[in-house]
């Protein structure tokens, strides 16, 4: 009986053995949810600054840059970045890692339909889904803070398509600039 119980003992504590990581996670690390078997986001870019012109803070208040454009805007109950949306990130990717001092909050957005509570959620997936393309594209986890305010903050006050539209939206915003 006591072999029994040592063996048992001994099993568990193989199996319990086998089953933890070395690495161990430290305070600020980021979840990442894996949306894919490709590893990255179709259309995405780990070039870094290349081909995006003046990326000093001077060209957050030009208006012929690309960095003026500072909302991503979201198909109904979606939290997927549309295709055309990938350059206007990695834009902004490009800029905050020329610029390690420089932070963005990612503010994440919806339109009035739904229950408080779902619109909350889905606005910190479309904000968490902008930062992982920030992060994906060389941005540092440090530079960026990520909210949703659901439907608190509406862009356009109304109650049709037009409204609702303009208010399915992340908006990146410099701190400080």
């Amino acid at each position: 009986m006591n072999l029994i119980k040592f063996l048992l003992v001994m099993a568990t504590l193989g199996w319990l053995a086998a089953c933890s990581s070395t690495g161990g996670s430290k305070e600020g690390d980021v979840a990442v949810e894996d949306r894919g078997a490709s590893g990255g986001y179709e259309g995405a870019t780990t070039s870094g600054a290349t081909g995006y012109g003046d990326l000093s803070i001077d060209s957050l208040s030009d208006p012929n840059s690309p960095l003026s454009q500072r909302v991503i805007y979201f198909a109904y109950d979606s939290d997927e970045v549309a295709e055309q949306d990938r350059a206007l990130i990695a834009a902004h990717a490009a800029f905050l890692s020329a610029n390690p001092d420089v932070k963005v909050s990612v503010e994440g957005h919806t339109d009035e339909r739904g229950a408080r509570e779902y619109n909350i959620a889905l606005g910190e997936r479309r904000a968490q889904a902008v930062r992982r393309m920030l992060e994906f594209q060389g941005v540092s986890p440090q530079q960026i803070t990520t909210v949703s305010y659901g439907e608190e903050k509406p862009a356009v006050e109304g109650h049709d398509e037009s409204a609702w539209s303009m208010n399915r939206r992340v908006e990146l915003v410099y701190v400080g600039y």
